[in-house]
C-alpha cells in the first residue's frame, strides 16, 4: 500500500492507495492552525486507518518546498513556516515519504492521464492559484512553488499578484458568489479575461502542449471553457502557440493520486514492511 497526505489550507485529506494506484481508503480532517496540532491529528488518524503497512508515500504542502532537506518553507494559506514535514510524517507512517508542492503533485497525476502530451501545464484555481509544468511524466521543480502569488501583473492600472485578482477567493470578493453559483455569462467572461492574463504569461514562458485547469473553479470548466479559449486566442502570435485546454479529470483527488505517482518514482524499490 501507498499513502498520500494532501494538506490544504482548510482540510487535510489522507488516502491509502494499492499498488495499482486505486484508492482503498480515505479520511479527512480540518487542517489545524498550528503545525504541532496538525501532527497530533495526523498521528490520531494514522492509528485508525484499516491499513497499517505502507511501502512509501508522499506529503503535499501548499508551500514553497526545500526538497533537499524535506521542509515546507513558506505557506500561502497557512500560518506555518519552515516545518520538517518529510521527517515528521515518515515517523508517523513508518515508511519512506516524498515531499512536494501540492499543485505540482496534482499536475503530475493529471499529466499521467495525458500520455499523448509531452509538456503539460497544470493550473489549479481554488482559494489561491497554483501551477506546475510536467515534462514527459516528471515534475519540473524549477517552476516556482509560489504559483499565482508570485506572478505579478497589471490589473486595473495597478501591479497585483495574479492570485489576488483571478483566484476563487478573488471571485467571491468581487462578485459575492462562488464559482458553483455563477450562471451569468458576462461574469464568466470577465473571470476568463482575468485568468487569461496569467495563462498567457505562462504559455509564453513554458510553451506547454496542453493546459489542464483544476481546483474548485476548474470543476466548473464547461460553464466557461469557450470564453477562456476565445480570450486566449486574442493573444495568438506566430511565436506563441495556444495549447489545448482541458478540465482536470480528478479535481478532488488529483493531489493524493500525485502523491502515489511521486512515491513510486522516488522509491521504486520500496518493499512493504512486515
Amino acid at each position: 500500500m501507498y499513502v498520500g497526505v494532501d494538506v490544504g489550507g482548510t482540510k487535510t485529506l489522507v488516502a491509502v492507495l494499492d499498488d495499482h494506484g486505486v484508492i482503498k481508503e480515505s479520511k479527512k480532517f480540518p487542517t489545524p492552525k498550528t503545525y504541532d496540532h496538525f501532527l497530533l491529528e495526523l498521528k490520531h488518524l494514522a492509528v485508525h486507518l484499516e491499513h497499517q503497512e505502507f511501502r512509501a508515500g508522499a506529503i503535499a504542502l501548499p508551500a514553497n518546498i526545500d526538497r533537499q532537506h524535506g521542509r515546507g518553507i513558506k505557506f500561502g494559506n497557512l500560518k506555518w513556516s519552515n516545518v520538517n514535514a518529510q521527517y515528521d510524517v515518515q515517523k508517523i507512517f513508518d515508511c519512506p515519504m516524498a515531499i512536494e508542492n501540492d499543485a505540482k503533485l496534482a499536475g503530475l497525476s493529471e499529466a499521467m492521464l495525458l500520455k499523448q502530451y509531452e509538456r503539460v501545464l497544470y493550473v489549479t484555481v481554488s482559494t489561491g492559484i497554483g501551477y506546475a509544468l510536467i515534462k514527459n511524466g516528471t515534475i519540473d521543480t524549477n517552476v516556482g512553488d509560489g504559483g499565482g502569488r508570485a506572478l505579478m501583473l497589471e490589473h486595473r492600472g495597478k501591479l497585483m499578484s495574479w492570485e489576488d485578482f483571478a483566484s476563487g477567493r478573488a471571485i467571491v470578493e468581487r462578485y459575492g458568489q462562488r464559482a458553483a453559483d455563477i450562471t451569468d455569462d458576462d461574469i464568466w467572461k470577465a473571470i476568463c479575461r482575468d485568468l487569461a492574463q496569467g495563462l498567457i504569461q505562462l504559455i509564453a514562458v513554458m510553451q506547454p502542449d496542453v493546459i489542464v485547469i483544476g481546483g474548485s473553479v476548474g470543476t466548473h470548466f464547461r460553464k466557461y471553457s469557450k470564453y477562456l479559449k476565445a480570450e486566449l486566442q486574442k493573444y495568438h502570435l506566430p511565436m506563441v502557440k495556444i495549447p489545448d485546454l482541458k478540465q482536470a479529470q480528478r479535481p478532488e483527488e488529483a493531489v493524493v493520486y500525485g502523491c502515489y505517482d511521486l512515491a513510486k518514482q522516488v522509491y521504486p524499490h520500496a518493499a512493504a514492511h512486515h
